[in-house]
């Protein structure tokens, strides 16, 4: 079975100032049907270009330099029979783009105020939606919405009519949700959808996200750097650094046995309910400017495991099992990150105090 989506050593870069940010590097993946990835990270990962790259969102200061993103359409797309097809997203252009943007692939932004039309009517969201790709209008649209909104947990007769500044944050969220699942896309991007909420509409949004995707079975790239939620929703996990993938693999695998110290920090950095202060583990310093990239392995100036080698030569990744694949020098050793880690905390708590 062919990928929904394959993206083939991308590489993102925008122009500033002092030179070229270089946002995404060589990132490969495939996202198969009906699979849910997880991209986690810290801010300024490149984790939101990357999203925003796969469906040619991006700004003006930003440019593709290498790379490709294949998008294969089943023969049952978009709710009815057709022949299969293959397209390559980056070549295509105006009414291409724009139908495969919205009918092939759909994105929700972490901000849904600022997604939706402040003085348009959830109504006519909808049918401007509609009407810019041929589809349905007035009853089989309000039907088809109606259908949505309750999916999501709406209640059509109040939203339909409602402004989103007449929503809560969490309603104009799962509005977005609807919106973005209007023309059946096989593709969804979630960028950070719970930012801002609180705990309990992001229990809400979650397993409203759940439901979906065992009722309309398409793909799913959730952005995230609330590694609990990723935890929760995706099949597959991979960890974004200074751009590049540094580590992926299947939920599982990644959460209970990572190999790579960037990922081991970060979930050691979560807090856990049967846990204690004591066993949170801060990564020390701060990600790397993108563009003046600290040589070899970006991570090096952060990592406890860091030699020579790691200073010199950027790792490539390779396969440590079957879909679990790691760039790191000292992956066989790591699980002694965590320690050092631990180390180094206790050291500058010292340090602090003196």
């Amino acid at each position: 079975m062919p990928p929904t989506l394959a993206v083939r050593n991308l590489c993102i870069e925008y122009k500033a100032r002092r030179g070229r940010v270089r946002a995404v590097r060589d990132v490969s993946f495939d996202l198969m049907p009906g699979e849910a990835l997880a991209l986690i990270g810290e801010s300024g990962s490149g984790k939101t270009t990357l999203g925003l790259g796969l469906v040619q969102l991006l700004p003006a200061a930003a440019t593709v330099t290498q790379g490709g993103i294949a998008y294969h359409r089943a023969d049952t797309a978009n709710g009815h029979s057709a022949p299969p097809q293959d397209i390559d997203v980056l070549s295509l252009k105006g009414r291409e783009l724009r139908a495969f943007r919205w009918k092939e692939c759909a994105m929700v932004f972490q901000s849904a105020l600022n997604a939706l039309n402040p003085v348009l009517r959830i109504a006519d969201q909808f049918a401007d939606t509609a009407k810019a790709h041929g589809y349905l209008q007035g009853g089989p649209l309000q039907e088809r919405a109606a259908h949505l909104l309750n999916l999501v947990r709406l209640d059509p007769e109040r939203v339909w009519r409602s402004f989103p500044h007449e929503l809560s944050g969490g309603m104009r969220q799962r509005v977005l949700i609807a919106l973005s699942l209007l023309l059946e896309p096989q593709v969804l991007i979630l960028d950070e959808p719970t930012t801002a909420l609180d705990i309990l509409t992001q229990r809400n949004i979650m397993d409203v996200l759940k439901d979906l995707r065992k009722q309309l079975d398409f793909s799913l790239i959730f952005i995230s750097h609330d590694l609990s939620l990723a935890a929760e929703l995706a099949d597959r996990v991979a960890t974004m650094y200074a751009g590049a993938v540094v580590e992926s693999g299947d939920v599982e695998t990644i959460f209970r046995s990572p190999v790579h110290p960037y990922t081991i920090g970060l979930i050691n950095a979560v807090p856990t309910l049967a846990g204690t202060k004591e066993d949170l583990t801060s990564i020390p310093g701060s990600p790397p400017d993108l563009i003046e990239m600290p040589s070899g392995c970006k991570f090096h100036p952060r990592c406890p495991l860091a030699d020579a080698r790691c200073q010199s030569d950027e790792p490539t990744p390779v396969s440590v099992a079957p879909g679990h694949s790691v760039a790191c020098w000292h992956w066989q050793t790591s699980r002694e990150a965590l320690r050092a880690f631990k180390e180094n905390a206790t050291l500058r708590q010292a340090q602090g105090a003196a």
